[in-house]
């Protein structure tokens, strides 16, 4: 979902930056062309140095927790991917993406690719191939790339250079995004004449909802995942949503109204429901959710944060909720039930105002449900963490853990 713990923050870093890297200026490099629809062009360096700031001082300030990270070894090359894709839900319509390759800079030719999924953003550029305007990013780069990963990361459909509008938690573009990503950061490190030697999957929020996406893609497709981990993960966007309408916490997010929004336009034009989110939104704040869902200046106090001011009443029914076009195209954002052949790890924070515990352990208990019980996924807590303290407590254990599969 989203990873910022306040609303008002949230939408004063549509047009922030953050300082704490150096301006990245892709228009001064050329742009190499790989195949008639793959490109890439160089965008950056990061030094030991600057990782290990991000490690030690951004990171803990960004994402308000404590935690000990392995320090970055060595310096990261980044790259912007350009490729061209297609969108699933729109008759394959064809579509221009983009990406992030950050490849370490050791002089080795081969290492261990971890493509990363990102989570909920506001601004258009707040993505992986724009790492300065990205923390998710940046903790990704210092803790795997500096340190002898080759990282990749889809902007996802809407978002990064693609001009269509975002398609977010759209299951099957997002599958196309990252299976696309994938295919033209391999063909890139081919022509650099480097190899990768095992794939490791990870995403945070909305990110892990598109990891679990992906691996049922990637697997469907035959391609093997060595281990793919989340934080955060709304597996199942009909629980998630019935959830919060249904059954709220006291400590459930203000900004959870702000996932409502991205969600009803996103399903409207990607499955051609004219009038979703219309019917979904009240008639005083659906104009200032389009505009949210366009990228265009929101000022916070516009945004509601109380969802039965944001959502006509008749939603709160959970039977007028089920037959409603969200609710079915919202019963069909799930990814999780497959017959999981990849080992996963799925963490949870016990305090995370945006994915509730039950949400957390549900790819587990439903993969464990079957027979005997298939053990390849497990949910793990991170105790008591926010949401974002879920993903920054999460990702050295991520990256112990991908350490262990390649025998360090």
């Amino acid at each position: 979902m989203i990873r910022f713990a306040r609303l008002s923050a949230v939408l004063f870093l549509l047009t922030a930056s953050f300082p704490f890297l150096p301006s990245l200026r892709a228009q001064e490099s050329p742009v190499v062309q790989v195949t008639s629809g793959v490109s890439y062009q160089y965008i950056g360096r990061l030094d030991v140095k600057k990782l290990n700031e991000v490690l030690t001082v951004e990171t803990p300030k960004f994402f308000g927790v404590n935690v000990t990270y392995t320090p970055a070894s060595n310096a990261v090359k980044m790259y912007r991917i350009q490729y061209n894709s297609v969108v699933p839900e729109l008759n394959n319509k064809p579509i221009v993406a983009s990406g992030l390759l950050a490849i370490p800079e050791t002089g080795g030719s081969s290492f261990p690719m971890v493509s990363y999924q990102h989570g909920t953003v506001y601004g258009k550029h707040e993505v992986p191939s724009y790492p300065e305007e990205s923390a998710e990013t940046e903790l990704m780069l210092a803790q795997f790339a500096g340190q002898g990963y080759v990282v990749i990361g889809a902007d996802y459909f809407g978002m990064g250079v693609s001009k269509e509008p975002e398609g977010y938690l759209v299951k099957a573009s997002h599958q196309q995004a990252t299976f696309d990503m994938l295919m033209a950061s391999r063909a890139v490190l081919a022509q650099m004449k480097i190899g990768t030697s095992k794939l490791f999957l990870g995403g945070w929020s909305q990110g892990g909802f598109v990891t679990m996406a992906f691996l049922e893609k990637l697997e469907s497709a035959g391609v093997p995942v060595d281990a793919a981990a989340t934080a955060s993960a709304p597996v199942d966007g009909y629980a998630t949503f019935s959830g919060v309408l249904d059954y709220p916490r006291p400590f459930d997010a203000s900004w959870l109204t702000t996932i409502f929004m991205l969600t009803s336009f996103s399903f409207e034009n990607y499955y051609n429901e004219p009038g979703l989110a219309r019917a979904l939104i009240n008639d005083q704040y659906y104009d200032v959710a389009r505009r949210l869902y366009e990228r265009q200046h929101v000022d916070p106090k516009e945004v509601p944060t109380d969802l039965h001011a944001l959502i006509r009443p008749e939603y709160f029914n959970p039977q007028y909720f089920a037959a409603s076009a969200f609710g079915r195209l919202s019963a069909q954002t799930q990814a999780y039930r497959w017959v999981i052949k990849s080992p996963v790890h799925n963490y949870y924070g016990e305090t995370d105002e945006a994915i509730a515990i039950g949400i957390g352990q549900l790819a587990m208990n439903y993969q464990r449900a079957m027979g005997s019980g298939n053990m390849q996924v497990e949910a793990i807590s991170t105790e008591k963490t926010t949401h974002r303290g879920t993903y920054a407590t999460s990702a050295p254990l991520w990256k112990a853990w991908f350490d262990s599969k390649l025998g360090k």
